[in-house]
């Protein structure tokens, strides 16, 4: 497919400089121009890079899912096992450590599904989303704030989305790629 305008008719960054940083975040503001030629000041934020996992038990009928608080929002949601890349650490690796740290679990197999923006208007920050099918059981969960993890029916999820339980971006875009290409 041809894109619908030459990539040379991008947004043009001219500086970016950070107002306030942070380990969990960035905010700058950036000196842009416009393809119109427009040039003006934008905020921008940078947060660190996730991953997080889809885990399906050996059946591939149910996910392994937390239901938890977020207190941002204040809201309680359905969520994929993830969290935050360490320094150097490869985002399959850090989606199979948290797998095991959040739940006890170890996944059988890992693979990526997909890596996408979230904000991409003005937030940096890669989410890596991984597939893991089948797990063990190897150890209770290391970290006890990640909420209480079920394995939830696959075919429960669609009602789960529609009725809002499920809300966050990285458990939306990960269940949703794979009830479409299951």
């Amino acid at each position: 497919m041809t894109s619908p305008r030459p990539e040379d008719d991008r947004w043009i960054v001219h500086s970016e400089r950070p107002i306030y940083e942070n380990e969990w975040v960035t905010v700058g503001l950036a000196d842009i121009s416009q393809p119109s030629g427009d040039r003006f000041e934008h905020h921008t934020v940078t947060l660190p890079p996730a991953a997080m996992t889809v885990v399906l038990d050996d059946a591939g009928e149910h996910v392994l899912m937390s239901w938890r608080h977020r207190f941002v929002p204040d809201i309680w949601n359905w969520e994929l096992p993830g969290g935050l890349l360490d320094e150097g650490e490869e985002p399959a690796t850090t989606a199979a450590r948290e797998v095991e740290e959040e739940t006890g679990y170890r996944p059988r197999s890992i693979e990526h599904l997909v890596t996408f923006e979230p904000m991409v208007g003005t937030v940096r920050s890669a989410h890596h989303v991984y597939l893991a099918r089948g797990a063990e059981l190897v150890a209770e969960p290391s970290e006890v704030n990640e909420g209480a993890f079920q394995w939830i029916a696959l075919t429960d999820v669609p009602e789960l989305i529609a009725k809002g339980r499920i809300s966050n971006s990285g458990s939306l875009v990960g269940l949703l790629h794979v009830l479409a290409f299951r």
